[in-house]
């Protein structure tokens, strides 16, 4: 369909829309996203429940492909969808409302292709960093990002947003335990590298010919020394001297690409 056509046909299905809360978050049991990439996958995804779409018909005329019909949209102006997400949030005329995804469990990528890297992320909590890591997973083809579920950001709109979509198509499992999880990589047959600046061997050089689990730590306190001490190797990025560290996205990026091109 058209972009003028699809236009046609959801305008009449517009309601006014309430005020927002500013904050980003949605109802409870509900996941708030925005942006036109982050909709838009979520909106193809055909694991996610949708429930509403506030935009504006710019936003909703930029849409790659047609809503399904009689899908719930109320249009509202520029200023109101910015009360519905996080403060100066590049919405982009786009706001939806829906479930977040089924839970993934590890057994479940661990028997899946073992050729693609897992990405470890131990006491990651900015959403901004896990949205990047996530759309950096997704151009390098890992399996599933690793979380421990009390150490990292919950689903929503900033993450979604910085992970430009990958959210819907990368697996992100979180665990309780970030230790018995590293075993269970260990006994799947996958090298568990930790990223540490202090290491001597640089990544080129610890990593293996087979499975690679790559396990990064939040950027100041690094690893915890329980999770360093469940890899079977540390190794460092050959950065210059003239900075200390590189932002942990950015160090993710890096590890990845090295990963693919071993």
């Amino acid at each position: 369909m058209a972009k003028s056509d699809r236009k046609k046909a959801l305008r009449g299905r517009a309601g006014r829309m309430k005020g927002g809360r500013g904050s980003g978050r949605a109802s409870a049991g509900q996941v708030r996203l925005w942006g036109r990439h982050a909709v838009e996958a979520a909106l193809k995804n055909p694991d996610r429940q949708h429930f509403k779409l506030s935009a504006t018909r710019e936003g909703v005329a930029s849409l790659d492909g047609e809503l399904p019909e009689g899908f719930p949209v109320v249009y509202a102006d520029v200023a109101d969808l910015g009360r519905l997400v996080a403060k100066d949030a590049p919405h982009q005329g786009l706001v939806l409302e829906c479930a977040p995804l089924e839970n993934i469990f590890l057994d479940e990528v661990l028997s899946a292709e073992p050729n693609r890297p897992l990405l470890v992320l131990d006491q990651v909590t900015d959403p901004h960093n896990v949205g990047a890591i996530l759309r950096s997973a997704s151009a390098f083809n890992a399996a599933a990002i690793v979380t421990q579920d009390r150490h990292s950001p919950p689903e929503g709109g900033v993450i979604g947003k910085s992970a430009s979509g990958a959210l819907e198509t990368v697996p992100w499992v979180r665990v309780v335990n970030l230790a018995r999880a590293l075993e269970d990589m260990a006994e799947a047959g996958y090298w568990r590298i930790g990223l540490a600046g202090e290491a001597k061997d640089t990544l080129a050089q610890a990593l293996p010919a087979g499975p690679v689990a790559l396990v990064l730590g939040a950027e100041g306190p690094g690893m915890r020394q329980n999770i360093g001490g469940h890899c079977d190797a540390l190794a460092k990025l050959p950065i210059s001297s003239a900075i200390e560290s590189l932002n942990v996205s950015n160090a993710a990026a890096i590890a990845l690409y090295a990963v693919a091109t071993r």
